[in-house]
């Protein structure tokens, strides 16, 4: 798809990337990954203002939003449904991010002037009862506690006092046969208790050898005397592990019971994540909430930055990031830009085609305030070369290849950034064909900006109204864009 290829021209996902590193929690990083980009203008409207609520509510707190506890607790949300078993450490994070979530409702319900914020968290139910009762079987560590029930403080009250008989068994037969003995230590092979022989003397402790050193100079044997007891205590395991699982069932089954909610709970948690990196993102731009405008304004963008130079710049010790200037009159449709080599063109575009993708994401744009754009439907691209020597394919015939799909996906709310539109062929045939784009796409689309070479594109604007010319420029002495 046109605009899929649009996104990868733009490094759209190079940009979620940067995003990613403001996420809290690994699902939100995951999902600003895979960021979706809003389909209606009120969706675009929502998340801005949701960003600017956590904006304004992370700049009045002494401390930011905290996502403390809250986990990616997706796949055992869905395998309790299934009917599967869960693990002590899946039941405690579940139980950890009830608690992380139940913190961040409470936190938003006590603010004022953040109505977006409290909306979102309204329908969720936090489950304080699970999160105790998983509290009260798993311990910190994500072990089944003594306390998870009568039966099984039982059973290993009794595990317990037959592994002290054994252990003074051992003891009492390696202080007797302390000759024989290899290292006074006791030990475990296949779940026996066994002590280290020396193999030359290991007729002096009959019992069962369960293993060998790889030199082969111990033997590890478990002596006839605490055979009985061995297997008392693997009665026992058993029966701890038979306990362990019932409680594991018990609590994997009301999760399952209260999967919508859970489920809806995580998806909740999620998007206030993704709320707040956006916030976290925008502050570190030092970008300024977009103002989406009809087609009675002018679109604004003053000091634009492009936002990948400026994380070269921070991150990457790139260059100074030079901004740039746009406005356009409403009654505009087609500004083509001319200027050197080297003097931004494409940059420009660039710079344009993130913007808007921004503010359709929610987030804050890189320019100084106010900052006033349209809400583009979609934005179509054809930048920089599509070559295939598989195809044997030209320069030019891989630009009108993706023109040719640009204009098939058009609409009237769109935004078209042509960079060198018509080059990579005779001027003769080039220009008029760039003019024929452009005309049609003055008449198709909300806005198309298009940077060329060509004189006979910047002589259009003396002809139709609806377009303009624009430059950039490139110093000789520094040689770089101005």
């Amino acid at each position: 798809m046109i605009q899929d290829e649009t996104l990868e021209l733009l490094e759209w996902p190079r940009l979620c990337q940067h995003l990613a590193t403001f996420a809290a929690t690994k699902l939100g990083a995951i999902a600003i990954r895979q960021l979706p980009l809003p389909e209606s203008k009120e969706e675009s409207l929502n998340l801005l203002c949701q960003t600017k609520e956590v904006y304004s509510l992370e700049q009045k707190l002494d401390s930011r939003l905290s996502f403390d506890g809250i986990s990616d607790i997706g796949d055992a949300l869905e395998r309790a449904h299934l009917g599967g078993l869960l693990s002590g450490q899946e039941l405690l994070n579940i139980a950890t991010t009830l608690a992380g979530v139940r913190r961040l409702r409470r936190l938003i319900d006590e603010q004022e002037d953040i109505p977006v914020l409290k909306e979102l968290v309204a329908e969720i139910r936090t489950y304080p009862e699970i999160e105790q009762e998983i509290h009260r079987c798993i311990d910190e560590d994500g072990r089944i506690s003594d306390r998870a029930s009568p039966q099984l403080r039982e059973i290993r009250g009794q595990m317990k006092v037959i592994r002290e008989r054994i252990y003074r068994k051992l003891q009492d037969i390696m202080q007797k046969q302390g000759g024989a003995i290899q290292e006074a230590v006791i030990t475990q092979r296949s779940e026996r208790w066994v002590i280290p022989v020396k193999a030359a003397q290991k007729e002096q402790i009959p019992g069962i050898i369960h293993d060998t050193s790889s030199t082969g100079a111990t033997f590890y044997i478990e002596p006839h005397s605490i055979i009985d007891q061995g297997n008392q205590l693997r009665q026992y395991r058993r029966l701890e592990q038979i306990e362990e699982e019932k409680i594991l069932r018990q609590l994997s089954n009301t999760i399952a019971e209260a999967f919508e909610d859970l489920e809806y709970l995580l998806a909740i948690a999620t998007r206030l994540d993704l709320a707040t990196a956006r916030s976290r993102y925008s502050l570190w731009l030092e970008g300024n909430p977009p103002h989406f405008i009809d087609g009675s304004e002018t679109i604004t963008l003053r000091n634009l930055r492009h936002p990948l130079l400026w994380w070269q710049k921070h991150h990457e010790q790139g260059g100074e990031v030079i901004p740039i200037n746009v406005q356009i009159s409403p009654e505009i449709r087609v500004v083509a830009i001319t200027g050197p080599n080297t003097g931004g063109k494409t940059v420009t575009l660039k710079t344009l085609g993130l913007a808007a993708l921004m503010a359709k994401a929610g987030l804050f744009i890189p320019a100084r305030e106010p900052v006033e754009i349209p809400w583009f439907d979609q934005v179509l691209a054809d930048i920089g070369d599509e070559q295939s020597l598989q195809q044997s394919l030209s320069t030019f015939s891989g630009h009108i290849r993706r023109i040719v799909r640009i204009l098939a996906a058009l609409n009237s709310r769109s935004l078209v950034l042509l960079d060198e539109v018509g080059a990579g062929t005779d001027p003769a045939e080039g220009s008029p064909l760039a003019i024929a784009i452009l005309q049609y796409l003055a008449d198709h689309s909300l806005l198309t900006v298009a940077t060329t070479h060509y004189g006979e594109l910047k002589a259009l604007k003396y002809r139709d109204s609806r377009f303009e010319n624009a430059s950039v420029e490139f110093d000789d002495r520094t040689l770089s864009p101005t």
